[in-house]
């Protein structure tokens, strides 16, 4: 008998699937082999997959997954390990939030840029935790509150927040409710913190957490998801730096970046990469600063094929 479930964690050959009718956790293993409709992928399933699957050995808890169900969206990147083929990171996500830092460690603009861009080519609403507000003197303020307005003014929810001194915690604990969220950001920016304050039962170790989206090289790129409450998950995962970006070229990038979508078409040339062409609107806004400048550089950075992700 096929039984519904839900993936829960990948470890490449293995799967943990949370069966949908009782919440019990099957490992299971996938029946032959697998081939993803257009997606040339190293894995076929992804964390947040819905499945079908039979009990093999209930006695060992074993189970054979036979279908894949429908996905609503899915993050991909490249493989690490086979050229030209992408790796699976999530599937079903209702939202990616990015915990960024200002200081203790200092999050790039360009990294938070590159970040959105990715997101934004997977069609995933976008949200910005600024954390650590604790460790800002006050003359970071206003440079939180000008960046605070950039992006929500580009239509991506910013929140600021604090572990230690339990600020916007609440908040926090509101926009993950009821969804489920891919969360990232570079080591040390306090995401096992964040999260092991408003469910305290996963007890996260940091390490686990804020491996995730280390600078350094990815040896992992196993994905799992917790459940922080009914229907609430978290879907922590290695290599988020790499998402998206392999293969996309000006244009698709251009059309990541909402303030540049909006002029669509206002170009004089059609094909304009918005570098150095004459009569571009984009180039204009920059220079009006309607379009931020540290945007555009971060554009510039993408298309240039330079890492701004520190």
């Amino acid at each position: 008998m096929l039984r519904k479930g839900l993936v829960t964690r990948s470890t490449g050959s293995w799967y943990d699937v949370r069966e949908i009718a009782d919440g019990h956790i099957w490992q299971c293993r996938l029946k032959g082999k697998f081939k993803v409709l257009g997606l040339k992928v190293t894995n076929p399933i992804a964390v947040g997959d819905q499945v079908r699957f039979e009990v093999e050995d209930s006695n060992e808890n074993f189970g054979i997954i036979s279908e894949i169900l429908p996905r609503e969206n899915y993050v991909i990147r490249s493989s690490v390990h086979k050229t030209g083929h992408g790796h699976l990171i999530a599937a079903n996500v209702d939202q990616a939030i990015l915990i960024a830092t200002l200081v203790f460690p200092k999050t790039s603009l360009g990294f938070i840029d590159r970040f959105l861009v990715a997101i934004e080519t997977f069609r995933i609403p976008g949200v910005i935790i600024f954390n650590k507000l604790d460790l800002l003197s006050e003359e970071f303020y206003p440079f939180l509150q000008e960046l605070m307005d950039l992006y929500s003014g580009l239509g991506y929810q910013c929140l600021a927040t604090s572990a230690i001194e339990k600020e916007g915690l609440e908040e926090f604990e509101g926009l993950l409710k009821g969804k489920t969220s891919l969360l990232s950001g570079h080591s040390g920016v306090g995401k096992s913190t964040l999260v092991n304050v408003i469910a305290p039962t996963l007890d996260l170790r940091t390490q686990e957490v804020s491996s995730f989206a280390n600078k350094g090289v990815h040896t992992t790129t196993f994905a799992s998801m917790f459940e922080l409450s009914e229907d609430t998950f978290i879907i922590d995962t290695p290599g988020i730096k790499e998402l998206g970006l392999a293969d996309m070229n000006a244009e698709e990038i251009a059309h990541s970046f909402p303030e540049m979508r909006a002029l669509l078409n206002a170009c004089k040339f059609n094909n304009c990469r918005h570098i150095n062409e004459p009569g571009c609107a984009v180039k204009e806004h920059v220079q009006e600063g309607t379009i931020a400048l540290s945007r555009y550089e971060s554009y510039l950075s993408m298309v240039g094929g330079a890492d701004n992700r520190k």
